[in-house]
């Protein structure tokens, strides 16, 4: 079976990691890419060595190259929605008033307000509706997949938890020189398009835990929201305190204007052990009953040192569209539940949270 699928962005994501999951994919056939601009979607075209790749852009206004025109196209049957975060509802909305099946870039949108229309508009369509998921690559990692399963081996109650990442925003790099990223206009700047991953990983943990997702649920959090780089507007750095429905408190700390600290910690403590998963290890640390000072420790190489988590697959993007094509192949329009527009609600839900408590003062933010 071949899907047809579009692509619509062409921006570095697009082209580093979209692309190459797609031609992965024995399932999904690419025919066409959309960019906003001609030039870019050419660009994009150009390099991406894709027989018969078909070119369509809105500016400027050419007939029968735009938007529309690709998603009236019967031999397109899903496509890849991977555009500024304040442009994504609009493409995923058309295209699945087309018919398409929709696989669109985190976060599911700019404001948990303008998120909470788009689900709801989706869970209204009838029967039969598209397939539509949320492209967390985070939750396809197969080092955090481990990390869930020790989790799940150790067991015991939920006893803290603690997420730590401190990375360097470059003014020479990349992703920061993309111009809707440079100059954010949706809340928390990289902090939003970032740290939502590891919103998600946290989230992922915690569901791994003795009593599931319900019960490890995030319900309050309060803390500060600070700008240490002066290039990184409206704010880089959240540090929070959070609290589960049960009590269980625990940190969430990220920041995007320090190159000091660990990228990437996020341990989860149960009455029984520690996980903690750091993308490229997972350390696990259970009780010693003959010295209850010197737990056992085991540290799990997720590297690609170890064959078992190869290099081009570490980011979890090829794990994610070969779901997503095993789904649409399936025929019965349910979507994988990693990629759940209501769970990617639920990160955003927390991270907004996180912001509001910030720009009040650390005034603590019930979580519905």
């Amino acid at each position: 079976m071949s899907i047809g699928i579009a692509l619509l962005g062409a921006g570095i994501f697009a082209q580093s990691q979209h692309l190459p999951a797609i031609k992965a994919s024995d399932l999904l056939s690419l025919k066409a890419v959309y960019s906003r601009s001609q030039s870019s979607a050419e660009a994009f075209a150009s390099k991406a060595d894709v027989p018969g790749l078909e070119v369509y852009w809105d500016e400027p206004a050419v007939e029968g190259r735009g938007l529309s025109d690709l998603l009236s196209r019967s031999d397109i049957v899903a496509v890849s929605v991977c555009m500024p975060i304040n442009l994504q509802p609009v493409a995923i909305r058309a295209a699945l008033k087309a018919g398409k099946h929709v696989i669109s870039e985190k976060p599911v949108a700019d404001t948990v307000a303008n998120a909470k229309a788009l689900v709801d508009e989706y869970n209204g369509l009838p029967s039969g509706k598209p397939i539509w998921g949320v492209a967390e690559n985070y939750r396809y990692m197969q080092s955090l997949h481990l990390a869930e399963s020790k989790l799940r081996e150790i067991g015991g109650d939920l006893v803290s938890f603690s997420l730590i990442s401190n990375k360097f925003v470059r003014p020479d790099g990349n992703y920061f020189n993309t111009s809707w990223r440079k100059n954010p206009t949706h809340p928390g700047g990289f902090l939003l398009d970032g740290g939502i991953h590891y919103i998600a990983a946290l989230r992922s943990l915690l569901a791994a835990t003795k009593g599931g997702a319900e019960k490890t649920k995030i319900t309050k959090v309060t803390g500060t929201m600070t700008q240490l780089l002066e290039i990184l507007p409206p704010a880089d750095t959240i540090r929070n305190v959070a609290f589960t429905e049960s009590g269980v408190s625990g940190i969430v700390t990220m920041s995007f204007g320090t190159e000091f600290g660990p990228p990437l910690d996020i341990a989860v403590t149960t009455t029984e052990g520690m996980v903690t998963w750091r993308m490229k290890s997972v350390t696990v640390a259970t009780r010693n009953t003959e010295n209850l000072f010197q737990p056992h420790t085991e540290t799990l190489d997720c590297s690609e040192a170890n064959p078992a988590f190869p290099a081009d697959e570490h980011t979890g993007v090829k794990a994610e569209f070969a779901a997503f094509a095993k789904s649409i192949a399936a025929g019965t329009n349910t979507v994988d539940p990693r990629q759940s527009p209501t769970e990617a609600l639920a990160d955003l839900v927390l991270l907004e949270a996180m912001f509001e408590t910030g720009a009040a003062g650390g005034e603590p933010k019930t979580i519905a």
